[in-house]
C-alpha cells in the first residue's frame, strides 16, 4: 500500500491525533507525472560576501545597488565579487525598514531613529529635522515618504522627494479605533497602517497640504503582532495578526479584508510563543513557488524557530538551521530580489548569501531535512496490530556525489557488507577516523514510534544510492509489529548534501485479528 508521506507540516496539540512534521522539505505539484506531487529540498545558502559582524539588519535593492545594514554599519556592494563597501553607521539594534525615492534610501530602526543615503551626493546620515518624530517603518507613495511615529497613532509624511524635510504639520492620526500604529507599508500605491487591533487604508487625494486620506470602507479589525512580520509578495500582504480576541493566527490580504492562511497546528505552537512582538517575516519567489517565511528568534531555549508558508500549495513546512544536534531558527534574516538571485542576510553573523537549489547545505553548516509520517492513511487504522514487512522510500536514487577519492578503509569496510547488516554497516563508515566522504554515499534514516509520536525507535540507516545508480531501492525490512496503540508514525531525515525528491512510499504489512 502506499504510505501517505505526502503532505505538510501538521502536527497537532495531541500528537496521538495529529504527528506529520516536514523541516526542510515542501511539496511541488506535478501536473502529469508518476505521482500528483513530489517533496524536495528547500534550498541552501550560498555564501556571496561578507560585511561587518552582523547580524544582516536589512537589505535594499535600487539604482543597480545592493545595500545592507549589518550590525551598526550601513553597507554597499562593489565588483562581481561584491566587496563590501562601509558608508556610515546606524545607531539601535533588531531589523531595519527601508524605502527608496529614486535617488534617496530612506532606513528606519526599531529604535526611531532613522538615516537618509543620498545616491547622488554620496551623502549619509542621520534625519536631523527637529521636527522629526522618529519612524519605526517606512515606505514611498508618489514622491513621499511615509512613516509611522513611534508608539502613537500618527502617520508621517516627509517633504516631496526629499527625505530629510519634515513640515510639523504633515500628519493624521490613525483614528477609526484608539489603537497605536505598529507599522506602515505601501501596496498597489495604498498605504495600509497597521495597529495592534485594526488596519486602515490611506490613499493619495492629490491634496497639497496633507494627501493622504482614508479610504471609506477600508477599515479591518484584524490588527499587526509583529511589526517585522509584514510582507508583501502576489499582490498581497501577509502578516501575523492580532486583535481584541487574541492573537497568533497568520493573514493575507484579501481585498480590504483579512484571510486566515495558518492552520490550528501551526497556530497552537506560534501561540506557546509567547511575545511575538519580535516576529520577522519575509517573502521571495523561486521556481514559481512564493514563500512566506515568518521567524520567531527568542523561541525554542532561545534557538528560535521558522515556518514557511507555500502559496502555491497552500501549505505549511518548516525552515530550520542544525546547530548541536538540534534544530533552531533558519538564519535567514531579510531578503532582498538583486540579479536573477534571492539575496538572503545572516541572522548570527554579517554573512550574505543566496537561496541556491543546487546547494544543499546552510554555507557551511548542514541542512537536515526530516519527514515524519503516519503509517496509515486516515480513517484506516482499526487500532489492531500490523506486522510491518518493508518499507521502500519511492525517491530519486543515485545522487550520491560523483568525482571524490574514496579511503581504502572504505573500500575495505564495504567487503563486509555480505557479512554484516546495513545497519552494523553504517556505524562502521561513519564511525570517528574512518574518512568516509561525505555525500559520497548518501544515508537516510528511519526510525519510528508505536505510540502515535511519543516516543522512538533505535535509528535505521540506508544509501540512496552513489552516483549513477539510479536503479537503487532504499529499502528497509523486518519493521515488527506495530504494538502499543496500534498507531505507527514513520520519520526519515537525512543530512548528506545531495538532491532529495521523495514521490512517496511503499508500506508492505499484514493486518492480524489482534
Amino acid at each position: 500500500m502506499k504510505t501517505p508521506i505526502l503532505g505538510s507540516s501538521y502536527v497537532a496539540r495531541s500528537v496521538n491525533a495529529a504527528a506529520a512534521r516536514m523541516v526542510n522539505l515542501f511539496p511541488e505539484a506535478v501536473l502529469e507525472g508518476k505521482e500528483a506531487a513530489y517533496l524536495q529540498r528547500c534550498p541552501g545558502l550560498r555564501l556571496i560576501t561578507t560585511a561587518g559582524i552582523g547580524p544582516v539588519r536589512g537589505l535594499w535593492a535600487y539604482g543597480g545597488k545592493l545595500y545592507a545594514v549589518s550590525g551598526g554599519e550601513f553597507y554597499t556592494f562593489t565588483g562581481v565579487d561584491y566587496t563590501p563597501e562601509l558608508l556610515g553607521s546606524v545607531g539601535s539594534v533588531g531589523p531595519v525598514s527601508m524605502a527608496d525615492n529614486g535617488t534617496q534610501l530612506f532606513i528606519a530602526t526599531s529604535g526611531g531613529d532613522s538615516y537618509i543615503w543620498n545616491a547622488q551626493t554620496k551623502v549619509f546620515g542621520l534625519i536631523t529635522d527637529p521636527d522629526f518624530p522618529g519612524a519605526v517603518t517606512v515606505g514611498f507613495i508618489d514622491g513621499y515618504f511615509v512613516f509611522n511615529e513611534p508608539d502613537s497613532q500618527k502617520l508621517w509624511i516627509t517633504s516631496l522627494y526629499e527625505g530629510t524635510q519634515i513640515d510639523p504639520l504633515e500628519f493624521a492620526s490613525a483614528e477609526g479605533n484608539p489603537d497605536g500604529i505598529v507599522a506602515v507599508i505601501v501596496d498597489h500605491r495604498e498605504v495600509w497602517v497597521f495597529g495592534t487591533q485594526t488596519v486602515e487604508v490611506w490613499y493619495d487625494n492629490g491634496n497639497t497640504d496633507f494627501p493622504l486620506e482614508r479610504i471609506q470602507g477600508a477599515f479591518n479589525e484584524i490588527g499587526l503582532a509583529a511589526p517585522f512580520s509584514l510582507a508583501k509578495m502576489d499582490n498581497r500582504l501577509f502578516w501575523l495578526g492580532a486583535d481584541v480576541r487574541g492573537h497568533g493566527m497568520v493573514y493575507v490580504a484579501n481585498g480590504y479584508t483579512g484571510t486566515r492562511i495558518s492552520t490550528h497546528a501551526v497556530e497552537w505552537q506560534i501561540q506557546a510563543y509567547g511575545d511575538l512582538s519580535d516576529a520577522i517575516g519575509y517573502t521571495y519567489q523561486q521556481d514559481g513557488h512564493s514563500f512566506y517565511v515568518l521567524t520567531f528568534p527568542k523561541v525554542n531555549d532561545g534557538l528560535g524557530a521558522t515556518w514557511c508558508y507555500d502559496v502555491a500549495t497552500q501549505s505549511w513546512h518548516e525552515r530550520a538551521s542544525w546547530v548541536n544536534e538540534r534544530f533552531g531558527r533558519h538564519r535567514g534574516n531579510c531578503q532582498q530580489a538583486f540579479k536573477n538571485d534571492v539575496f538572503i542576510g545572516d541572522a548570527v553573523s554579517g554573512r550574505i548569501f543566496v537561496y541556491d537549489q543546487t546547494v544543499y547545505s546552510d554555507d557551511s553548516e548542514p541542512q537536515k531535512w526530516l519527514r515524519s509520517w503516519r503509517a496509515l492513511p486516515p480513517n484506516q487504522n482499526n487500532l489492531k496490530r500490523t506486522a510491518h514487512h518493508s518499507l521502500q522510500l519511492d525517491c530519486e536514487t543515485g545522487v550520491g556525489l560523483g568525482g571524490l577519492a574514496v579511503p581504502d578503509q572504505l573500500l575495505a569496510a564495504e567487503t563486509l557488507a555480505l557479512l554484516l547488516t546495513e545497519d552494523e554497516l553504517h556505524t562502521l563508515l561513519i564511525a570517528p577516523g574512518s574518512g568516509t566522504p561525505v555525500g559520497v554515499d548518501p544515508l537516510v534514516m528511519l526510525r519510528w514510534s508505536d505510540d502515535g509520536g511519543h516516543t522512538w525507535s533505535n535509528e535505521h540507516w540506508r544509501s540512496m544510492g552513489r552516483v549513477g545508480q539510479y536503479s537503487y531501492r532504499t529499502l528497509w525490512r523486518r519493521l515488527g509489529m506495530s504494538v502499543k496503540l496500534r498507531d505507527r508514525v514513520y520519520e526519515i531525515s537525512g543530512t548528506d548534501p545531495v538532491k532529495i525528491a521523495i514521490m512517496g512510499a511503499e508500506l508492505h504489512l499484514s493486518p492480524t485479528n489482534a
